[in-house]
């Protein structure tokens, strides 16, 4: 058996990313960026005024009760066109640029008019209530880096700084099938013994998370001749993923039906519970992973390895994601495999704690909906008390 590390290493340094394509702003949400973005104009792109009110001299109106004539209006998107002079005034409103010749704003509370005239109650503060040009960015800045995932506030940045598409990378294609004869979907007739396929729900809806494109290839039987269409069947994907048939001897299976087509190992069996049975190798070129069969250890792999995957071909800059919460329950020594335990959360005396559950079959899915993490122990790690810190992995954003 290889460690979680080994196994992670070995599976990330066998893909590349994928090609980049130009795409409209509008249809850019969640997709990763193949190349940084910079700004195409300054935001704003001339002085503006924050607040209504008039546009002066700051050194007019340095007295309280300075009266000043009126000499026109800036509305936003309708700049006053004139110079402001000594002794003049430009009624303006929020957003409306600040003309020339002036160098503060007086709030339109702070100012009484009558006709053309405007007196003000007390001094003005030169750069007061102006947002100056490039206040937010400057042409050229970057906005956007590379591997950025662009979420809907990136997509308000990069509108402003008047960029209409974006280079993206291409979503990588996952193709993905289910093995057993015991398995069927939901709402069919289920043969003696047989159970319900449902894993694969979960891992599409994953893929498309992660920013790639599900390929459902439906149930493989336990015969040879089921997995010998499978090159065909995905000869186009960026990765080719199996749920089941990675059990003691079952990956016989596997190379016996996909050798003959180009299938070559690279380890199998992984020291991590849930999920020792795990395989990886390639077909023809194409990566191939190999998941476990039961539920949850099928899905906690998927979280491991083919996340990680999918956003190195994304070229997606990845945050650490383990966490550290305090324990609600004492913990037991661990043996040599690496453990990830489904536990609930709680947020208390401005901590996490974290509590696993008390039964952790990988078999039970409807633990892992309840859980919020997982706390990762690595091998050998000490038993662990109450209060105790551990190292958790939020299923969902904390």
């Amino acid at each position: 058996m290889i460690s979680v590390d080994e196994a992670l290493a070995r599976i990330v340094s066998a893909f590349s990313e994928t090609e980049s394509e130009f795409i409209p702003l509008e249809k850019a949400s969640g997709r990763v960026l193949g190349e940084q973005v910079r700004a195409r104009l300054d935001q704003p792109p001339a002085a503006i005024s924050a607040m209504d009110g008039y546009a002066v001299r700051s050194a007019d109106v340095s007295l309280p009760q300075a009266t000043l004539r009126v000499i026109g209006t800036a509305p936003a998107g309708h700049p006053f066109t004139g110079v402001v002079r000594a002794g003049e005034a430009v009624r303006i409103f929020t957003g409306g640029v600040v003309p020339d010749g002036a160098d503060a704003i007086v709030i339109q509370e702070n100012a009484t008019r009558n006709g053309d005239e405007v007196r003000f109650s007390g001094p003005a503060i030169a750069g007061k209530h102006i947002r100056r040009a490039a206040l937010d960015f400057a042409r050229n800045d970057i906005l956007a880096e590379k591997g950025r995932k662009l979420r809907a506030r990136d997509l308000a940045l990069l509108a402003a700084g008047d960029v209409a598409s974006v280079c993206v990378r291409k979503p990588p294609v996952v193709a993905f099938a289910a093995t057993g004869d015991e398995l069927s979907l939901p709402g069919q007739a289920r043969r003696a013994g047989g159970i319900v396929a449902s894993s694969g729900y979960a891992l599409a809806s994953m893929i498309e998370t992660w920013g790639a494109r599900p390929r459902d290839l439906g149930i493989l039987s336990d015969t040879i001749e089921a997995f010998r269409d499978l090159p065909e069947n995905a000869r186009d994907a960026d990765i080719i993923v199996t749920m089941g048939g990675a059990s003691v001897g079952d990956h016989d299976l596997v190379r016996e039906a996909l050798a003959p087509k180009g299938f070559e190992l690279d380890f199998w069996k992984i020291a991590m519970r849930p999920g020792k049975p795990l395989i990886f190798g390639k077909l023809i070129t194409t990566p191939f992973l190999g998941l476990p069969g039961n539920p949850v250890s099928s899905l906690v792999c998927a979280i491991l390895f083919l996340k990680p995957a999918i956003k190195t071909m994304l070229g997606e800059r990845q945050k650490d994601a383990i966490r550290a919460a305090r324990l609600l329950a004492q913990m037991p020594a661990n043996d040599s495999r690496q453990d990830y335990l489904r536990a609930r959360l709680e947020f208390r005396d401005g901590s996490w704690w974290a509590e696993p559950f008390s039964i952790q079959d990988s078999s039970m899915q409807r633990l892992f909906v309840s859980a919020d993490a997982l706390i990762a122990r690595a091998p050998y790690a000490p038993a662990a008390a109450i209060g105790d810190f551990v190292e958790i992995l939020p299923l969902d954003e904390i």
